[in-house]
């Protein structure tokens, strides 16, 4: 069976993604923004639709459980036209989870353990804070997931989980996708072996 084709949408912005405050597992709902940009990717991801001849009925689509990427989802398959809630959750999509630093800016995080906060600087991939989860961690789940696609996807999560499935997929190197803006309000086409994003 050839690779799966997904559809990836990172959720919109909430109040703590405009502050610079880490997210991890919190759940912090969209603001205005947030679901501006995520009917924006509704209408993008319809639009892709149209131009490549697919029937948005035969796509399986999937959130992370966490809420402001099922409010994203909702708001999605609303301009999608599709029944908002009718939509699986996977919790190997979540963020990656920040433990003690959740809810800090790089800031507060670098003046609370300036040494911790250094080594995870330089190795992002393999350090993590206090009831943490590091990159590779998140990279097994998210290959775990990956690797039980039977159907062309739509999926909405999170920018850490989008940089670990780059990753796993070949895409980027740990040190090239650490730090890899993912952007609100797109979608990442990833196809025939490479990503694409539509904003």
């Amino acid at each position: 069976m050839p690779a799966p084709t997904i559809y990836y949408i990172r959720h919109g912005q909430t109040s703590w993604n405009a502050e610079g405050r880490l997210q991890g597992v919190q759940d912090v709902p969209l603001n205005r923004l947030g679901r501006r940009q995520a009917a924006r990717a509704g209408e993008i991801l319809a639009d892709l639709f149209a131009r490549d001849g697919r029937d948005k009925t035969e796509l399986s689509f999937v959130a992370s459980p966490l809420g402001r990427a099922r409010a994203t989802m909702e708001l999605v398959r609303g301009e999608l036209k599709m029944p908002p809630a009718d939509y699986a959750l996977d919790a190997r999509l979540r963020e990656i989870g920040y433990g003690i630093w959740e809810g800090s800016t790089l800031a507060e995080m670098q003046a609370a353990d300036p040494a911790l906060f250094a080594r995870r600087q330089a190795e992002k991939w393999t350090v993590a804070p206090q009831g943490g989860e590091t990159y590779v961690q998140v990279q097994a789940r998210v290959t775990d997931w990956y690797n039980e696609l039977t159907s062309d996807t739509v999926a909405v999560a999170h920018g850490g989980t989008a940089r670990a499935l780059m990753v796993a997929l070949g895409l980027e190197t740990p040190l090239s996708a650490a730090d890899l803006p993912i952007e609100q309000g797109a979608v990442y086409l990833f196809r025939d072996g490479g990503v694409s994003k539509y904003s």
